[in-house]
């Protein structure tokens, strides 16, 4: 049966066509690094794929919630702590005030002492991270507290999620924090002003339930701290697992991949030779 020049020419170009889409897709392989190009090469490792990508991004959308959480939380801890060393100071005043053998004057130049106190605190209890208050509850572009310490927040504090279902309070309700601590320092300072003994004896009293509230709300924060370390560690651990899984599924083994190109670049280059010298055929050469 004779075979047509036409057949014969559009058979050449055809395999030379294959051979070029074979050996562009080796080469991007090869540069890429990676085996998953389209989606006709591996549906189902694709679709895994994709799931995991879905997954990491999440994990890290988490992960960066908690490094927040962690700022808001230490930086509430700094402020308690120093909140904590001024009641302490106040109550050491208020005990040495309290004795007998001290004079109306010396109370009364006291009292200036407990003011300042007081407008320290309400500056630690104003604590802000990257312009948002600690303190103020959900409502973090509000100042908590006026100088007079007039709470300005709400009572639901401002939570971060670190998990599916899992959500962590990190700011606070300032008037659960402060809010019978003004009162105590307020009432402490007039019965410094109006030489009432009795009063800064009665201050001294709420100054110890004050300050077992803010070691209480540290206490807290310690816990939730612990708590946000260990979903750290779980995260790591989890983006290392899914990051193998996923080298898995799209990584190349590159060696194999060199060796698989070089092996279609022979392939090519004898295709050529051989469709080079079929093209040159013609009637001529038989005459």
């Amino acid at each position: 049966m004779r075979v047509a020049n036409k057949t014969v020419y559009d058979a050449v170009t055809y395999n030379l066509a294959n051979i070029t889409d074979q050996l562009n897709k080796a080469n991007t392989v090869v540069a890429s690094g990676k085996q998953i190009l389209n989606l006709s090469d591996d549906p189902v490792g694709l679709t895994q794929a994709l799931n995991i990508k879905s997954t990491l991004a999440n994990m890290e959308q988490l992960g960066r919630n908690i490094a927040m959480g962690k700022s808001w939380l230490n930086a509430s801890e700094s402020a308690l702590s120093n909140v904590e060393n001024l009641i302490s100071d106040a109550k050491a005043l208020a005990v040495q005030m309290a004795n007998a053998t001290t004079g109306a004057a010396q109370r009364a130049n006291s009292a200036q002492t407990i003011q300042n106190t007081l407008e320290e605190i309400v500056s630690l209890a104003n604590s802000d991270m990257n312009g948002q208050y600690i303190f103020s509850g959900s409502k973090t572009d509000t100042t908590p507290f006026s100088q007079d310490g007039t709470y300005n927040g709400d009572s639901n504090p401002f939570k971060v999620k670190i998990g599916r279902d899992a959500l962590v309070e990190v700011g606070r309700n300032g008037e659960d924090v402060f809010g019978t601590l003004f009162t105590t320092l307020s009432d402490l300072k007039t019965a410094l002003e109006t030489n009432d003994i009795g009063g800064i004896q009665d201050a001294i009293g709420y100054l110890d339930n004050d300050f077992e509230n803010i070691s209480n709300k540290i206490s807290d924060i310690g816990s939730k701290v612990t708590r946000m370390e260990i979903k750290e560690n779980i995260y790591r651990d989890l983006d290392i697992t899914n990051r193998s899984r996923l080298s898995e599924i799209e990584d190349v083994d590159l060696a194999e991949a060199i060796i698989e190109l070089q092996s279609i670049e022979v392939t090519y280059q004898a295709a050529l030779a051989s469709s080079s010298r079929i093209m040159k055929l013609s009637l001529v050469n038989y005459l």
